[in-house]
């Protein structure tokens, strides 16, 4: 019954999304009030008998800056991790006409050879008349990994090491009204691959023959569709989403092997009590597609739980325990302020994903839970700190985050 229910709820955007156009195109949303919203902010100023500054100075506010250290753990390898997540908001425009601006910077080292530096800049020009989206991230990433689809079970599972510099970056015009079109630059390259296993490297354990070696390397353009009625991706208010990228992988751009790949993903947020601005009452789903076409694609670049392109999917699952070269993924959210003034809140989620490798698409699924609270660190940008606790067979995890998950 759990499971059905998992798969309903995912699917459900699919129905929703394929309304008429003019059945699910809002009107611009109108800036919230936060004049009623406490954060962490104002609880400082109060415990430091800070004065605030006028409601006037404080819409006029045009950039909010978040910054969380804590400790934690990375999916995908043992060990504590020490992380910092810089979050900087902004608006390049109206505010009425021009989605919020957002980087979001997260270093993190872990004492034991795991060390990144990831940044995400989602960049929106006066009126929307653009978006560039980019990705930058240079990692040394050891992590566990169980082969293609469902071939290892727990405890099966190998260590990987290798070294991972990735550039992704871009640009899309609007085309009309919450439709965008453009094009991107895509590359990974991951080199000095190693296994912990003197007697195993990757080849051997995975039985594939495609960047297993010492070193693959991706460079490769894409089309872009976007579709987002949202005007706010930290914390995405009700609204629908819908990305298309297709992307390929020549030889002579300095690709290893030819190579293409689909990437689809389809969100929807509905609001359980539209009538009050100041109140989060959200039900929220979340699905995506990602599929290759080749059969030379590069293992590390194969779709893979948790490699989505905000890391965020498979709360509950091993990032990397389930890879193959295709994968189906559901996800539904409900979330709900707990106090009036929207300082905190709550989230119940599930999901569930199923991955082509060494059996057939959509024969074995894969569900995990959990809940998680939110407490409101800057309502200016509507950044929540989000402290998720989520489990599945096998395997459970507490995830801290600044933003939503998606």
């Amino acid at each position: 019954m759990v499971i059905r229910l998992i798969i309903l709820l995912g699917l459900f955007p699919f129905s929703l999304l394929a309304q008429d156009a003019a059945g699910i195109l809002p009107e611009m949303p109108k800036l919230k009030d936060t004049t009623k919203q406490r954060d962490l902010i104002d609880l400082a100023k109060s415990w430091l008998h800070i004065k605030s500054k006028t409601i006037k100075a404080e819409r006029e506010k045009m950039i909010y800056f978040t910054l969380l250290p804590l400790t934690s753990s990375v999916p995908g390898g043992d060990g504590r991790v020490l992380i910092t997540s810089t979050t900087l908001g902004t608006y390049f425009g109206p505010r009425k006409t021009t989605n919020i601006s957002s980087a979001t910077f997260a270093p993190y080292w872990n004492f034991n050879g795991r060390f990144g530096l990831p940044l995400r800049t989602s960049v929106w020009l006066p009126g929307n008349s653009y978006t560039i989206q980019g990705d930058t991230r240079v990692l040394v990433y050891p992590q566990y990994t169980w082969g293609l689809g469902t071939s290892h079970s727990y405890g099966e599972q190998i260590l990987i090491d290798y070294k991972y510099i990735r550039f992704y970056q871009s640009v899309l015009k609007q085309i009309k009204p919450y439709f965008f079109a453009g094009l991107g630059y895509h590359l990974d390259y991951h080199f000095n691959i190693s296994t912990n296993d003197s007697l195993t490297n990757l080849k051997q354990y995975t039985g594939y023959a495609y960047g297993t070696g010492n070193y693959s390397f991706s460079s490769g353009v894409s089309l872009n569709l976007l579709y987002d009625t949202r005007n706010n991706s930290i914390n995405p208010l009700p609204g629908s989403y819908i990305n298309i990228v297709y992307r390929v992988n020549p030889v002579f751009m300095g690709s290893n092997n030819n190579w293409q790949s689909l990437y689809v993903d389809l969100r929807k947020y509905l609001s359980m009590n539209p009538g009050n601005k100041n109140q989060q009452n959200t039900l929220s789903f979340w699905s995506y597609y990602w599929t290759v076409f080749t059969k030379n694609t590069p293992y590390l670049d194969l779709p893979g739980i948790g490699w989505d392109p905000y890391n965020r999917s498979g709360r509950g699952i091993d990032q990397n325990r389930y890879r193959g070269s295709t994968l189906f993924y559901v996800e539904s959210e409900y979330r709900r302020d707990i106090t009036e003034n929207g300082l905190l809140g709550f989230v119940i989620f599930g999901n569930m994903n199923t991955v082509s490798g060494s059996g057939n698409l959509f024969t074995s699924w894969h569900p995990a839970a959990g809940t998680g609270l939110r407490i409101k660190f800057n309502k200016g940008s509507n950044t929540n700190i989000g402290i998720d606790y989520a489990s599945s067979k096998g395997y459970s995890a507490v995830i801290f985050n600044l933003g939503e998950t998606f």
